[in-house]
C-alpha cells in the first residue's frame, strides 16, 4: 500500500509537471485514479510547497476547478558542459525552465587549478542567477568522451586529450552532488525528455557523435557503444580521421571541418557565409553535400525523426531547406525531409542535459 501510494503521488506530480497547468478533475480522468486519491495526494503536495494553485478555470457550471502548477523555483539545478575551449552553464527550475545561462571561454586542462576555477565560476554562476544554494538538487556534468559509470571514470576523450581521468578528480571543489554524463547523451536527454516517438540526435559538435532513442530510452549498444556515428566511412580512403581510419563521418561533418578556416570561431564562419564569403560556400556547400549523405543513411537505417544537435545545430536552422536539397538526390523513397528536426536548445543542449537528470530524478524520490 505505501509503495502504491508513492507511485500514486509521483504520476500525480509529474502530470501536473508535464501539463504545465492542470485541475483535479482532469488528473483523476487522465490517470484513471480515484477523485479521493487525487484530491489527498494534491493536497500533500501542496503542503509541501511542490505545487501550488495559480488560478480557476472557466466555469462550465457548477463549482470552478483550480488551476494546479508545479510550484517552479521549489528546487533547481544545474548544468555544466565542459568543452576543449569552454564551460556552458544553466540553471533549471523544477518545471524544465532555463531560469540562468552563461558560457565562458576557458582552455582545458586536466590539473587543480582548473577544477578550482571550475567550482568558483559555477559559485558565482548560481550567485548571479540569485539561487538559494538549498534550492540545489545537484550539478549534472557534461563531458565530451567515454563515461564509465560504474567506475566514476572519465575513461577517455579525444577532444579533451583525457584518459581515465576519475569523477572525483573533475569534481572535488564542487559543494553539490555531482554526476556526469557523455555529452551526446546529455543532449538527448534533453531532447527526449518529453518524447513519445523513437528519434536519432546527430550530434555535431567537434567531435561527431550520437543517441539512438528507442521505446522511451537509450539504446546503449551490447557493449554501451552505439551511435558512433562519427566513424561511419562516407569516403572510402578518404581524409584521415583521428581514430586512424579514411574517410569517417567526423572528418567532413564534425564543427571543426568549418572552424578551422576561421581561427577556430565557428560564428566567424558563418558570419562569412553570410556575407557572401565565397571560398567559405564552397566549403559549406561540401560540407553540407557530405552531411545530406550522413542524414540519409541514418534516415535509411532507423525510420524515424533524425534530430541535428551540437555546434551545427545551433546554426543550422537558416540551411534547412539547403540541406534537404542536398539530400533530395541521395533518397528517392521520400519527397521531403519533415523528418529532419532542429535542436531545441542548440549549444545548451548538454548542459540542459545534466540539469534535467536531476530534475526527473527529484520525482521519483516524492514520497
Amino acid at each position: 500500500m505505501i509503495e502504491k501510494k508513492k507511485q500514486n503521488k509521483v504520476k500525480i506530480a509529474k502530470f501536473i509537471r508535464y501539463k504545465g497547468h492542470t485541475s483535479k478533475p482532469e488528473i483523476a480522468a487522465e490517470l484513471g485514479i480515484s477523485m479521493p486519491t487525487v484530491l489527498q495526494n494534491v493536497k500533500e503536495l501542496t503542503e509541501s510547497g511542490i505545487v501550488e494553485e495559480i488560478g480557476e478555470y472557466e466555469s462550465t457550471g457548477g463549482r470552478k476547478a483550480k488551476t494546479l502548477s508545479i510550484t517552479a523555483s521549489w528546487k533547481m539545478a544545474v548544468g555544466l558542459d565542459i568543452t576543449l575551449n569552454h564551460i556552458s552553464m544553466v540553471m533549471l527550475d523544477l518545471k524544465g525552465t532555463i531560469t540562468g545561462k552563461k558560457r565562458i571561454r576557458k582552455n582545458y586542462e586536466n590539473s587543480y587549478e582548473y577544477y578550482r576555477e571550475l567550482a568558483d565560476e559555477l559559485d558565482c554562476f548560481v550567485e548571479e542567477t540569485g539561487t538559494a544554494t538549498e534550492k540545489i538538487l545537484g550539478v549534472g556534468i557534461s563531458i565530451p568522451g567515454v563515461i564509465d559509470q560504474s567506475r566514476e571514470l572519465i575513461t577517455r576523450s579525444h577532444v579533451l586529450h583525457l584518459n581515465n581521468v576519475k569523477f572525483q578528480a573533475v569534481s572535488q571543489f564542487i559543494r553539490y552532488p555531482v554526476s556526469f554524463e557523455n555529452d551526446a547523451n546529455s543532449a538527448a536527454l534533453a531532447e527526449f525528455v518529453h518524447r513519445e516517438r523513437d528519434a536519432v540526435y546527430l550530434s555535431l559538435s567537434n567531435s561527431v557523435g550520437g543517441v539512438i532513442y528507442v521505446n522511451r530510452g537509450i539504446y546503449a549498444g551490447d557493449n554501451f557503444k552505439s551511435a558512433e556515428f562519427g566513424h561511419m566511412i562516407l569516403e572510402p580512403d578518404g581524409k584521415l580521421c583521428y581514430c586512424g581510419k579514411k574517410g569517417c563521418m567526423d572528418a567532413y561533418c564534425s564543427a571543426r571541418v568549418l572552424s578551422d578556416h576561421t581561427g577556430d570561431s565557428l560564428e566567424l564562419f558563418f558570419q562569412s557565409l553570410e556575407s557572401g564569403d565565397k571560398t567559405i560556400r564552397e566549403i559549406w556547400n561540401s560540407y553540407l553535400s557530405y552531411l545530406a549523405i550522413a542524414v540519409t543513411n541514418l534516415r535509411m537505417a532507423f525510420d524515424c525523426d533524425i534530430i541535428l544537435g551540437g555546434y551545427i545545430g545551433e546554426y543550422i536552422k537558416p540551411y534547412m531547406v539547403e540541406l534537404s536539397r542536398s539530400m533530395s538526390g541521395c533518397n528517392m523513397f521520400e519527397q521531403d525531409a519533415l523528418y529532419l528536426k532542429n535542436s531545441r536548445y542548440g549549444m545548451e543542449a548538454a548542459a540542459v542535459g545534466g540539469a534535467m537528470k536531476y530534475i526527473e530524478a527529484y520525482f521519483e524520490t516524492l514520497s
